[in-house]
C-alpha cells in the first residue's frame, strides 16, 4: 500500500512489502513517462475528460513525468510521438474499457495500470460477464439478451426489470419496465448503443458498490439515489444522490460483500483494480449486476470515495493503481515494436 509522510511515498515495488521511503525523484525513475489516456469517443467522453484530468494532475503533483493523449485525435501516432513508459487507461466504455486498447498497447508492448484484453473484455460485456458468474455459482439475477425486438414477448416473465446496453456503462441507455407494454420502446433506447441489449430482473432493495484495490476489496458504499434508480444523472449530474461510508451493513455483512466483489472480480480474471456493483434484496441476499475495469475517477466517484475512507489521498490511490503496471504481467520490455527504440527500457527505467 501507499502511505504519506513527511512529504515522501511509501512504495511498494514488488506489490507485496513495502521496502523503501522514495521522493518524487525516485517515483520518476519507476515510473518513467506516463500517458494519461482519456475522452476517446464513447458515450461517456465526459467522464473519461474529467477523470483523466484529475489523475494528470495527480501524476504531476506527484512529479511524475506525464502527457495526455486523447484517442479521438489519433492513439497509435499520439503514442509514437510521446513515447511513453507505461499508460494510466482513464477511458470509460467501448473502445477504451473492452479491450480494444489494452490489445494495441500490448503489441506496442507498452505496460498500463489494471486488467488485461480477455478481462477487459468479460467485464464490459454485461451478458457474458453474468453467464461467467452464474456458472460458477455466484448470484446475479436473471437475464435475457435480446437482439431482434421480436423476441422481446419471452421477457414478460422477469419484469420488472432494466433494460440496458450489454455493452455500455455509466447506466447510459438504461431504463426500468414494469409493464410489458414498455419494453419495446425500452429496447429501442438501449438499442441505440448497440444490438446487443440486456433485460435484467429488478432486485428490490438497496444498491451497494465495492471497489477492489491491487487484489483487496474497500470499504462497501451504500448508494441512495433520489431517482428511480442510480442511472447516469444520479451519478453524474444529480446534487441529490446519497452515499452512505459506512454503508450500514453488519461487519459480517460487509464482510460477505467485500468477499464475493473480490471472487467475481476475480472469476473475469479482472486485477489491478475496478469496482464491482451490487443489490441487495429484501432477505438480505447480493445480486451481482457488472464489473468495472476503469470506474470514473471525477470529483464524485465512489473509487476515490472508498480510498479515502482508509485515508487514501486521491495523488496515493492513483499512484497505487499506477503501480499495477509494474506486475509480472506487464513486465516486459517497454517498446513500440519495429520503432528503433523509441521508448526507454523498463530496465533502463527502474
Amino acid at each position: 500500500m501507499y502511505s504519506q509522510k513527511q512529504g515522501q511515498t511509501v512504495i511498494d515495488t514488488d506489490s507485496h512489502e513495502l521496502v523503501e521511503l522514495v521522493d518524487s525523484h525516485e517515483l520518476g525513475k519507476i515510473f518513467g513517462k506516463v500517458a494519461v489516456l482519456l475522452g476517446g469517443c464513447s458515450a461517456e467522453r465526459e467522464v473519461s475528460l474529467a477523470s483523466g484530468a484529475r489523475i494528470f494532475e495527480a501524476l504531476q503533483a506527484s512529479g511524475i513525468d506525464c502527457c495526455l493523449i486523447d484517442p479521438v485525435d489519433g492513439l497509435v501516432s499520439q503514442l509514437v510521438e510521446q513515447k511513453p513508459d507505461r499508460v494510466f487507461i482513464a477511458l470509460h466504455g467501448p473502445r477504451g474499457e473492452d479491450g480494444t486498447v489494452q490489445g494495441l498497447l500490448d503489441q506496442m508492448d507498452i505496460p498500463y495500470a489494471g486488467s488485461d484484453i480477455m478481462s477487459s473484455a468479460l467485464a464490459m460485456d454485461k451478458y457474458r460477464s453474468k453467464l461467467l458468474w452464474q456458472a460458477v455459482g455466484l448470484p446475479t439475477p436473471d437475464f435475457m439478451l435480446i437482439e431482434q425486438s421480436e423476441n422481446l414477448d419471452s421477457c414478460a416473465e422477469i419484469l420488472p426489470a432494466f433494460v440496458k446496453p450489454s455493452l455500455e456503462g455509466s447506466s447510459v441507455g438504461i431504463t426500468r419496465v414494469d409493464r410489458e407494454q414498455d419494453l419495446l420502446p425500452a429496447w429501442e433506447q438501449a438499442s441505440e448503443y448497440g444490438s446487443s441489449v440486456l433485460v435484467e430482473q429488478f432486485i428490490d432493495g438497496p444498491e451497494f458498490t465495492v471497489a477492489i484495490l491491487n487484489g483487496q476489496p474497500l470499504p462497501a458504499i451504500r448508494i441512495e439515489s433520489a431517482e428511480s434508480f442510480y442511472d447516469y444523472d444520479a451519478k453524474y449530474l444529480s446534487g441529490n444522490t446519497q452515499y452512505h461510508l459506512p454503508c450500514g451493513l453488519s461487519a459480517s455483512k460487509e464482510q460477505e460483500l467485500q468477499a464475493l466483489a473480490l471472487t467475481a472480480f476475480e472469476t473475469l480474471g479482472c486485477s489491478g483494480w475496478g469496482r464491482v456493483d451490487f443489490m441487495q434484496d429484501q432477505r438480505g441476499r447480493f445480486w451481482l449486476l457488472e464489473a468495472n475495469t476503469v470506474p470514473g475517477m471525477t470529483e464524485t466517484s465512489l473509487v476515490p470515495m472508498a480510498a479515502k475512507s482508509v485515508g487514501l489521498s486521491f495523488d496515493a490511490l492513483v499512484l497505487e493503481i499506477l503501480k499495477s503496471s509494474l506486475l509480472p504481467a506487464h513486465q516486459k520490455e517497454v517498446g513500440i515494436k519495429g520503432s528503433d527504440e523509441l521508448v526507454q527500457t523498463e530496465s533502463e527505467v527502474i
